[in-house]
């Protein structure tokens, strides 16, 4: 592994990689049952550089944004190398995001290059807002030849000979503007250093380092937190390969751990826990003197491994397991939303751990991680080295504020000194999720005190950005809160959000309203959905501006009404 210490920022640090490790499979791209890419560190160098060069020929500057909206493969890695190459800065977009919403992020960061996969440019070039596009450059990928792409490039012809210029940049500089929340209401850019990612690869892989001849099952979107570093950055710097999947079938995933002999992945708590119920599905079909031997072979793993995990041993014990999943899986990385102990806990007594850690957008990727010194299932683990955790205004059960201080902070949102200063106080950075300690230095998480709801597939969903589908509706006003915002509980999981209506003077809520409600609620994709509604009988606080006091009014609900009181859509 290189030294991360001795670099100033993560374009340097990437090219002596791409160097020391230039026989080494950096790259696996398997579309369905067919490998279609597979590239060492010397490929992806010769591959990356022609690119760096011909953004360096279009005037793309130190300092200036580069976006990239693409689903995983090769050439996001390749494409963000380059950027890196000419000291420009990274603005990774989530590709599940509409074309409106990806136009608004694009004019929020002032992207001047975007590099886009052709079917999300044309569902781009198709909005409304099309003509309002201010990137100044678009490189298309695996556009047909002769497609109207409307004045943008094929990324496969946007080459240059000749040796570009490498840019160094320094460590305060900034690396990636990445967005926490959609832009319904306040797009939240989080500014990152070239600091923050290299102290948080030191971090990480001083508890869990990879080397060369690991393989990393990149299945999390490359623009989620977690995947940028553990399906690159990481990997990268040791000489690792990453194996990304055109497709997310579940027996395609299947046959890619046993193919490619997966070391690691990162799951959303959903998909492991889809893991565990297929898993559970299989050994409930075993005739019954197979199942005994399971569970007794189980049994003993769990007494044997009580402490600390035994690779070795649980693969000699629970073989057949293992072997589905390659039989090289070291562990399971999760994290981003709540992940139920009783899953935890299920694949560590097959000898599979779960690696569970919290963190959000604004710290990087991790705050803690589970350093298995012992596993607990009934933690989100220990601070990662550099790392310091406090908890703000504990209660009488030692619950309170998660605030951090890190050198993996990020250094302020986007254009938005306000939020800025409301988030990070004296340096520490206040996450809103409330948590304690245990007496082994373990950080267990308790619920939010911010307006947040996350989903099981770690989507970060804030009500504000929802209001805008519910404009215009026939009532006097409406707000959405999180329903454990308003009535807080120390519990994670079964988090809604909840429209809360003001009717006009006399009006009464009918069928008619009742379905406007609906029918606007439908347009949302399923994990931004409102799950129900409650009706309020006071004018909403406001400011001078007008603006809704959200924290004045969440309170004065919470001491009026019972949580009872949301009626379901």
């Amino acid at each position: 592994m290189l030294d991360l210490r001795s670099y100033a920022c993560l374009g340097a640090a990437l090219r002596d990689a791409l160097d020391r490790f230039s026989s080494e499979v950096c790259l696996i791209e398997a579309d369905r049952d067919r490998e279609k890419v597979r590239l060492t560190y010397s490929d992806f160098k010769e591959i990356a550089l022609p690119l760096a060069r011909a953004l360096e020929d279009a005037d793309f500057d130190a300092g200036d944004r580069a976006a990239i909206i693409m689903t995983n493969q090769s050439k996001w890695l390749i494409s963000a190398y380059a950027i890196f190459y000419c000291g420009g800065v990274l603005v990774p977009l989530d590709y599940k995001l509409s074309a409106i919403e990806h136009l608004q992020l694009l004019a929020h960061s002032k992207a001047k290059i975007l590099i886009v996969e052709y079917h999300l440019w044309r569902a781009i070039m198709q909005s409304p807002d099309f003509q309002k596009i201010g990137t100044r450059i678009v490189l298309v990928t695996e556009a047909p030849l002769g497609a109207d792409l409307a004045g943008a490039f094929r990324w496969e012809d946007f080459r240059r000979k000749g040796a570009p210029d490498f840019v160094l940049r320094q460590r305060e500089d900034t690396a990636c503007i990445v967005y926490s929340s959609g832009t319904g209401g306040r797009p939240k850019g989080c500014v990152l250093t070239h600091e923050n990612y290299l102290e948080q690869c030191r971090a990480l892989t001083a508890w869990y380092p990879f080397w060369p001849g690991v393989r990393y099952l990149s299945i999390l979107p490359t623009n989620h937190a977690i995947d940028f570093m553990v399906g690159f950055i990481g990997p990268f710097v040791c000489g690792a390969c990453v194996v990304h999947l055109r497709t997310l079938r579940p027996e395609f995933v299947r046959d890619a751990f046993v193919r490619y002999r997966i070391t690691y992945v990162s799951l959303v708590p959903m998909i492991v826990k889809n893991l565990e119920r297929g898993l559970r599905v299989k050994f409930d079909e075993l005739p019954s003197w197979k199942r005994a031997f399971l569970n007794t072979m189980i049994a003993t793993n769990k007494l044997l491994t009580r402490r600390r995990p035994k690779v070795k041993l649980s693969r000699m014990l629970l073989g057949s397991v293992h072997r589905a999943f390659g039989g090289e899986l070291l562990a399971l990385i999760t994290g981003g939303a709540f992940m139920e102990p009783s899953t935890m806990q299920f694949f560590y007594d097959l000898g599979i751990p779960v690696v569970n850690g919290y963190g959000l957008t604004e710290a990087g990727t991790a705050l803690t991680l589970n350093d298995l010194k012992p596993f607990r299932a009934d933690t989100v683990g220990k601070p990662l080295p550099g790392v310091e955790l406090r908890i703000l205004n504990p209660d009488a059960d030692g619950i309170g504020e998660v605030a951090a201080r890190s050198a993996t902070v990020m250094s302020h949102y986007l254009d938005d000194p306000e939020l800025t200063l409301e988030t990070i106080v004296d340096g520490w950075l206040l996450t809103g999720d409330l948590g304690r300690f245990d007496g082994n230095g373990h950080l267990q998480l308790f619920g939010r005190k911010k307006n947040m709801v996350v989903t099981e597939g770690g989507k970060n969903i804030y009500p504000e950005d929802i209001e805008n589908v519910f404009d215009g509706l026939p009532v006097k006003e409406h707000c959405v809160f999180a329903a454990n915002y308003i009535w807080p509980r120390k519990e994670l999981g079964g988090e809604i959000l909840v429209l809360v209506l003001r009717l006009e003077q006399n009006q009464h809520f009918d069928a008619t309203l009742l379905e406007e409600i609906s029918a606007r609620n439908r347009r949302l994709p399923d994990f931004k959905r409102v799950g129900g509604y409650l009706i309020w009988d006071r004018d909403f606080p406001r400011t001078a501006s007008m603006k809704v006091k959200r924290q004045v009014l969440g309170e004065e609900i919470g001491k009026s009404a019972e949580r009872g009181a949301i009626v379901g859509l």
